[in-house]
C-alpha cells in the first residue's frame, strides 16, 4: 500500500533543541536498535590556527582550532562543529532509537516492524510468514539498519514475559525468560495479535502523518493510531545519550478506566487517576510491597523504585513436611538466575588472589546449609514458574525460611520506575503518570477528530457521486440520447443537468447493468444513509462534549474486549533485610584450638577431646565451649585484636585450618584467643603492670585487620584475659612473690588503651598474674605448697590499687586462682 507523503504534515519540533534536558542514565543498555551513525569526522590533515597573544591570569581559555577548506575557503570553528554535530547525533539516538512515543508506546524500530507486517496483511486470523520475510521488508523498506536490530525488536514484542501485551504472535522458539535467545530468523513465525488492532486499526483513515522512508521509495507513518495509551500498558526501556527510560508495565483496564477519567476531568489530579492505576502490573506478576505513598511519589516526580517480592505458597507434604513453591517471580528475575545465587551462596569461591573464602561467605554457606536441604526448577507446560525450596526439617520456622531466602536471592528485589518518553511537542522530557495518560488523551481526540474529518470527507464524496448517479436514474432516456448524440457528451452533460466534472466522468464511466430498478432503489438507500452518517458527523465535529463521549465509547468497547485481570499483586510489607536474618543456625559448638593456632569446630558441648589427633609437631591449645552464632576474637603479641566468626570456621573432620589465614595478622602473632557474649566484661592486664577492664564487644571488630586495642610497653607481654562476671576485688601477683588484692571498682573501664597501673613495680619486676575474684579471697599455689592457702581480708596483701602489696612468704614464684563460690 503506498500512501500520499505531506512534507509539512510532521515538522520537527525537536530540532531547535539546543541543550537536553539533564537526566539521569538507565541501568540497562538498549538493545532493539543499533547505534546511529556517528557526525562526519574532521579531516586529519586540516590546518589547524591558533592565537598567540598574551593570556590574561588563570586557566587559559581554549584555543580556537579553526578548519580551512582549500576550494573556496571557507572557515568553521572546530569546537562550534563537534557540539553541533554530537548535539544532532543525540538528537537521532533520542528521536529515532532509545525512547518511546507518548502517543502510541513504541520505538521506530518496533513501529516500523509493526507496519511492515500491517503492509504484508499479516493480521491476527492470517497465516503466519517466516520472520525472515517481515525482517526483509523492513530493513528494505524502512529501517536501514542490521536483520539483528529488527528481529531483536520483533522477538521482544512477541515475548509474553517482556511485554504485559504482546503485539506479536510468534510461532516457534522466541526465547524464554531464562536469558535463552530466539531461534534464527528463518525457523521462526509471526504474524499480529489480536490487540494489535488497536494501534493499526485506523492506519488508513486519515489519522497520522505519513512521512518518507529513507530512500523516499515509500512512506511510513510518523506514528500509530494507538487507541489505548501503549506506552503504559506494555512500558519500555531504553538508554539514549544523557537520558534514559523505565516505563513499567500497567494493566489495561485500569489505564483505561484512569483514561476515561481524565477525558471527563481534564483537571483530575494524582490522587484521582491512583484510585483507577495503584500500581504497575508486571507480565510475570509477583508483589509489590511498597507502600501507596512510595508508589504515588514515584508517579509524581516521573522518577523512582519499587521493591517487588515473588509470590509463594507452602505445600503440605506426608507426615508434617512442607516445601516452599514460588510461582511468580519479580519483573527481570528467572528461575536461573534465582538458583545461580543460591548456589554461589551453598558453594562460595575465594576471591581472585585469596585463599579462603569471607567470613561473612562462609557465615551464609553455614546458614543456608543449616535450613536449606534442595532447591530445584519444576517449570515446565502446566507451570510457567515452579521453583521448589525444601527445608532441612519441618521443625523450621516458616517465616525465617521465606524472609533468608528473599534477603539473599533475587526473589525480592527493587524495579525502577523513569517515566521518559517523547512528548506530544516531540521533546523527550520526565513525565509523570498524569502526563502520560493526559498527552495520550489530547492525542486520542485529536485523532478521533482527524478520522471523523476524513469519514465526513468520504461521506461527501460518495453522496456527490451518488446524487450523480441518481440523476441518470431519474433521466435515463435522456442522459442516452445526449451521450449518443454528443460529440462530446461530457460537457453536454455538464451543461444540462449541471453535475459536475467528477460526477459527469462517473456517469460516463458507468456500467449499463447499474442503471437497473433495483440498483436506483439502493442508490436512493445508500444516499438515505450517507446523508444520516454524514449529519451525526458534522454534529461530533461541532461538538467537544459528543467527540468526548464517543472517544469514552470506544475506550470501554475496548477494554471490555481486550482487558484482563491485574497479574500483580499490590499489598505493602517490609523488605527482608540482611541484618535481620540471623547469621547462622543457633546451636552449641565446641572450639578446638591447637598450640599453633590451628582452629576447627565440632557440634556439641561436654565432649572427650582425648581422642583429637593434631598435625606433626603441633598439639592441644584450648578447648572453648560456646554457640555457633558466637564470635572469636584474636589477640595478638601486637595488641591488635582480631575477630572470626565461629561458624566461618571449619568443622572437626580434619585438622581444621590456620587462624591467620581469616585475618589480616602480618608478622604478628597469636597471643591468645577468647570467645564471649559482647556484653561479658574482662580484665586485661599486661606484664608491665598496666590494664584496664572492657566489655567483649570492645575487642571486636569487622575489619579484616583487626582493630589497635591494647597499647604495649617495650617487652611487655599481654597476661591472659580474666572474666570479672560476679567479683568484686582484683587479686594482682607480682613475680617477686608479692601479692596485692583491692577492690574491682577501683580499676577503670576502657574500650581500648594502654589503662591503669595495678600493682606498683620496680625496675626489672614483672605483673605475673592478674584475676578478678569474689571477696577478698584468693587461693595461692607454690612449689612446695601442695594444697591452696586461703589468705583473708584481714592480711597484709590487702590495700588499695597500684600499692606494692605484701609477699605471700611462697618458696619459688607462686600462682593464683579464684576460690569456688
Amino acid at each position: 500500500m503506498t500512501h500520499k507523503h505531506d512534507d509539512t504534515a510532521t515538522p520537527d519540533l525537536f530540532a531547535d533543541l539546543a541543550t537536553p534536558a539533564p537526566l539521569p542514565t538507565a541501568q540497562a543498555p538498549v538493545a532493539d536498535t543499533p547505534a546511529a551513525p556517528l557526525a562526519t569526522p574532521v579531516p586529519p590533515s586540516a590546518e589547524r590556527q591558533t592565537e598567540a597573544s598574551a593570556l590574561p591570569p588563570g586557566p587559559p581559555p581554549p584555543p580556537a582550532v579553526t578548519i580551512t577548506t582549500e576550494d573556496d575557503g571557507d572557515s568553521i570553528l572546530l569546537h562550534e562543529t563537534a557540539a553541533r554535530d554530537y548535539l544532532e547525533y543525540a538528537v537521532a539516538v533520542v528521536k529515532g532509537r532509545a525512547l518511546p512515543d507518548v502517543k502510541d508506546g513504541q520505538k521506530p524500530v518496533q513501529r516500523r516492524v509493526l507496519f511492515a507486517m500491517h503492509e504484508l496483511g499479516l493480521a491476527a486470523g492470517a497465516k503466519p510468514v517466516k520472520s525472515a520475510r517481515v525482517v526483509g521488508d523492513v530493513i528494505g523498506k524502512y529501517h536501514p539498519h542490521g536483520d539483528s536490530s529488527a528481529y531483536d525488536a520483533m522477538v521482544r514484542v512477541a515475548q509474553p514475559f517482556s511485554l504485559r501485551y504482546p503485539l506479536v504472535d510468534g510461532q516457534g522458539n522466541f526465547g524464554s525468560r531464562d536469558g535463552d535467545n530466539a531461534a534464527a530468523m528463518r525457523y521462526t513465525e509471526a504474524r499480529l495479535t489480536p490487540i494489535a488492532e488497536l494501534l493499526l486499526g485506523e492506519l488508513d483513515e486519515g489519522t497520522v502523518d505519513f512521512q518518507p522512508n529513507y530512500d523516499g521509495a515509500f512512506d511510513e507513518p510518523a506514528f500509530l493510531p494507538a487507541r489505548l495509551p501503549f506506552s503504559l500498558l506494555n512500558g519500555a526501556s531504553g538508554i539514549a545519550v544523557g537520558m534514559a527510560t523505565e516505563i513499567p508495565s500497567h494493566n489495561l483496564q485500569e489505564i483505561a478506566n484512569a483514561a476515561i477519567c481524565l477525558i471527563q476531568n481534564p483537571q483530575a489530579d494524582l490522587a484521582e487517576l491512583m484510585t483507577h492505576v495503584p500500581g504497575p502490573d508486571y507480565p510475570g506478576g509477583g508483589q509489590i510491597i511498597s507502600t501507596p505513598a512510595e508508589i504515588a511519589n514515584a508517579y509524581a516526580s516521573g522518577r523512582g523504585s519499587l521493591r517487588v517480592r515473588a509470590r509463594y505458597d507452602f505445600e503440605e507434604m506426608a507426615r508434617g513436611a512442607w516445601q516452599l513453591v514460588v510461582r511468580e517471580l519479580p519483573p527481570g528475575v528467572s528461575s536461573a538466575k534465582v538458583l545461580s545465587e543460591i548456589g554461589a551462596l551453598m558453594n562460595p569461591q575465594p576471591k581472585p588472589g585469596k585463599k579462603a573464602i569471607e567470613q561473612s561467605a562462609a557465615q551464609l554457606k553455614a546458614l543456608f546449609a543449616s535450613q536449606l536441604e534442595r532447591a530445584r526448577d519444576e517449570s515446565g507446560k502446566d507451570d510457567d514458574i515452579r521453583l521448589v525450596f525444601e527445608p532441612v526439617s519441618s521443625r523450621l520456622d516458616r517465616e525465617e525460611f521465606v524472609a533468608l531466602l528473599l534477603a539473599h536471592t533475587s526473589l525480592e528485589t527493587t524495579a525502577p520506575i523513569n517515566l521518559v518518553a517523547v512528548g506530544l511537542d516531540g521533546r523527550p522530557c520526565q513525565k509523570t503518570l498524569a502526563d502520560l495518560i493526559g498527552e495520550w488523551c489530547r492525542f486520542r481526540l485529536t485523532t478521533v477528530r482527524r478520522r471523523s474529518e476524513f469519514r465526513l470527507a468520504k461521506a461527501n464524496d460518495r453522496i456527490h457521486i451518488l446524487e450523480g448517479r441518481h440523476i441518470v436514474f431519474l433521466n435515463i432516456d435522456e442522459v442516452i440520447r445526449l451521450i449518443r448524440e454528443s460529440d462530446e457528451p461530457k460537457p453536454a452533460l455538464i451543461a444540462r443537468f449541471k453535475l459536475s466534472e467528477r460526477q459527469a466522468d462517473d456517469i460516463l464511466e458507468i456500467r449499463l447493468r447499474q442503471l437497473a430498478r433495483l440498483e436506483g432503489i439502493k442508490i436512493e438507500q445508500e444516499l438515505e444513509k450517507l446523508r444520516a452518517e454524514k449529519e451525526d458527523l458534522e454534529k461530533l465535529l461541532a461538538s467537544d462534549t459528543l467527540m468526548r463521549r464517543l472517544v469514552i465509547r470506544e475506550i470501554k468497547a475496548d477494554a471490555t474486549k481486550h482487558g484482563d485481570g491485574r497479574r500483580t499483586l499490590i499489598e505493602a510489607a517490609t523488605m527482608a533485610s540482611r541484618s535481620e536474618v540471623a547469621a547462622v543456625a543457633d546451636e552449641p559448638v565446641t572450639l578446638i584450638v591447637s598450640a599453633k593456632g590451628w582452629a576447627r569446630v565440632r557440634q556439641g558441648h561436654n565432649l572427650d577431646l582425648s581422642g583429637v589427633a593434631y598435625k606433626d609437631g603441633d598439639g592441644p591449645g584450648v578447648a572453648l565451649e560456646c554457640r555457633s552464632v558466637d564470635s572469636l576474637v584474636i589477640l595478638s603479641n601486637e595488641g591488635r585484636a582480631f575477630t572470626v566468626a565461629v561458624a566461618a570456621l571449619p568443622d572437626g573432620r580434619g585438622m581444621g585450618a590456620p587462624l591467620p589465614s581469616f585475618v589480616d595478622m602480618g608478622n604478628s602473632r597469636i597471643a591468645h584467643v577468647l570467645v564471649a557474649k559482647p556484653e561479658e566484661e574482662f580484665l586485661v592486664a599486661k606484664t608491665s603492670g598496666y590494664g584496664f577492664i572492657c566489655s567483649y564487644g570492645d575487642l571486636l571488630s569487622r575489619q579484616k585487620a583487626g582493630k589497635a586495642f591494647l597499647t604495649l610497653e617495650d617487652d611487655a607481654a599481654i597476661l591472659p584475659p580474666a572474666r570479672v562476671a560476679g567479683a568484686d576485688h582484683l587479686a594482682a601477683l607480682a613475680d617477686d612473690g608479692r601479692l596485692l588484692v583491692f577492690p574491682l571498682d577501683q580499676m577503670k573501664k576502657l574500650s581500648s588503651g594502654k589503662g591503669v597501673q595495678i600493682i606498683g613495680l620496680k625496675g626489672k619486676e614483672a605483673l605475673k598474674a592478674a584475676i578478678a575474684i569474689k571477696g577478698p579471697v584468693v587461693a595461692i599455689k607454690g612449689v612446695f605448697r601442695n594444697k591452696p592457702k586461703e589468705l583473708l581480708s584481714d592480711e597484709k596483701h590487702l590495700g588499695q590499687r597500684a600499692r606494692r602489696g605484701a609477699a605471700v612468704g611462697l618458696v619459688n614464684t607462686p600462682t593464683i586462682e579464684a576460690l569456688p563460690t
